[in-house]
């Protein structure tokens, strides 16, 4: 998004979605753009004052004159958000200088915990999301500051319903173990933390099980027999590296059949090949471009090595920040998840969470960079590299960020916001708030508010805990749009949970031997 300069709000800017007049020609005397012309809220009209860069208080900058169901949905959607951008919805002392809502924590997290209580009749047929109930539910709690760990018995007896013998969790008791339902479960478990909740894994179960959906391209398949996509690369690295499992492959597994040696064998080669024409990321080799795929495959990556070292090495980045940064709009200040899709309050942590990996993967290299292709413990750095033919790309020290910041806070904080008495984050205006988008809005305004960094390279074996560090994105109150006490906590920008949650899961088994 273009830098815009600040004015005092247009009051209630009308965005005009007529494209073309009956007869088809284009309407000449606007284009659909609003007046240039500022007339404030002041003294006159007993408003506050807001400033609000013009960028966000009126129509997009650039528009294609074919008008077609989907530029007349995008048109719908500019017209409803821009009230709540203009701070022109609702009682006007809800907004602060810079024109953006305050956080309303205590709603949201009134909201959190309805979702963690017994649900009506008309959830059951997301009966098999209950461990993304769990999830979404106490990662935004404690996103927003609350002690979740008073959960952590009923998080327990869950649990233990819904892991199978063979291993893994399923969506409830008796069904088929997926990654999905398995990482959503040992996310939910390291966030609630103690030694009842790891305990709770049976990992030598889990190994085996994992080694069963290990592909012989390098992939994992979500379930046994099920889908091999880019979310089976990315839970598996996460179940694998919090839990500290064994690398080595069962005699039994199909990748070991197929001569590979171990469980990120051939993997970074795997996610290499989602990466479409357009730089995004599919769920699988030769499909569409996804938001949410680029960030699990960007996850992945970041967990087989150093993000600096295998980021470059397995994925065209310029593209890939081409096609992220075209997910931004103007004036929403949101992400949409597909080419020539809607802003969704959702994709705040799918595309804005990919910028915190591509951002340590553009800073200094690492200093082994040259080197690292001769870890015997990392076959899918070597591979990636023998089969894109590259060397180490030396890479210049990345910008403070690569999206716009302010627009996505803006969009998170006057948008998604349930001005309700329900509570919660949403999709967008107009939309009901839910525990899967109060959770993945939280976690982008905390990758917004946040500047996350890598320090110098580990040479150690353990190149799945980089030595990341945050700190708060600005200072200055007057040049941080949101109210300081809006600020929520920052989470891991691999693990998206708590950092201090995901190394005390890691260190407790890495400290163990074996699986006992």
């Amino acid at each position: 998004m273009a830098a815009a300069s600040s004015s005092a709000t247009p009051a209630s800017p009308s965005f005009n979605s007529n494209r073309s007049n009956e007869s088809g020609d284009s309407n000449n005397d606007d284009d659909g753009f609003v007046d240039e012309e500022i007339i404030t809220h002041g003294a006159d009209t007993g408003f506050p004052s807001f400033m609000i860069p013009d960028v966000f208080t009126q129509g997009p900058p650039v528009r294609d004159a074919l008008v077609t169901d989907t530029s007349r949905l995008q048109d719908k959607t500019v017209d409803t958000c821009l009230p709540y951008l203009s701070a022109d919805h609702g009682d006007p002392s809800a907004y602060n200088m810079h024109g953006v809502r305050s956080l309303d924590r205590e709603k949201h997290v009134r909201f959190l915990h309805g979702s963690l209580g017994r649900l009506s009749g008309r959830f059951v047929a997301a009966d098999a999301s209950r461990p993304w109930y769990l999830y979404w539910s106490l990662a935004g709690l404690a996103m927003l500051g609350e002690d979740v760990s008073g959960y952590r018995e009923a998080v327990v007896k869950t649990a233990r319903g819904m892991q199978n013998d063979e291993g893994g969790f399923g969506g409830g008791g008796r069904q088929l173990s997926h990654l999905a339902t398995t990482y959503a479960v040992v996310l939910a478990l390291a966030l609630v933390g103690g030694e009842d909740a790891y305990e709770v894994v049976d990992r030598k179960a889990m190994w085996k099980w994992l080694c069963s959906l290990k592909q012989a391209d390098g992939g994992f398949q979500v379930c046994v027999g099920g889908e091999e996509d880019i979310r089976g690369a990315y839970c598996a690295s996460v179940v694998i590296t919090l839990l500290n499992l064994p690398l080595d492959l069962t005699p039994e597994s199909p990748a070991h059949s197929g001569g590979l040696s171990d469980l990120f064998a051939g993997l970074a080669d795997w996610v290499r090949r989602c990466q479409t024409f357009e730089g995004g990321i599919s769920g699988q080799p030769m499909a569409e471009a996804h938001g949410a795929y680029a960030f699990c495959a960007l996850g992945c990556l970041a967990l087989l090595d150093d993000p600096r070292r295998i980021i470059p090495r397995s994925l065209d980045v310029p593209r890939l920040i081409s096609w992220l940064s075209a997910r931004q709009y103007a004036p929403e200040g949101g992400f949409s998840g597909r080419t020539n899709k809607l802003v969704d309050g959702c994709y705040s942590h799918w595309v804005g969470g990919c910028f915190p990996l591509i951002e340590a993967c553009l800073s200094t290299p690492a200093a082994d960079a040259r080197t690292s292709s001769n870890d015997d413990r990392k076959p899918a750095v070597a591979d990636a590299a023998a089969a894109a033919g590259t060397k180490p790309q030396l890479l210049s020290p990345a910008p403070e960020t690569l999206f716009s910041r302010e627009g996505l806070i803006r969009y998170i904080l006057c948008c998604c916001q349930d001005d309700t008495k329900r509570g919660g984050l949403r999709d967008k205006p107009g939309k009901f708030s839910d525990a899967y988008h109060t959770c993945y809005v939280l976690s982008g305004l905390s990758s917004a508010q946040h500047l996350w960094t890598l320090g110098p390279s580990s040479t150690s074996d353990d190149a799945a805990a980089p030595s990341w560090s945050v700190s708060p994105l600005y200072l200055d109150e007057d040049e941080a749009t949101f109210n300081q006490e809006d600020r929520v906590r920052p989470i891991h920008p691999v693990y998206a949970i708590p950092q201090e949650t995901a190394s005390a899961m890691r260190e407790y088994f890495l400290a163990k031997e074996g699986f006992f």
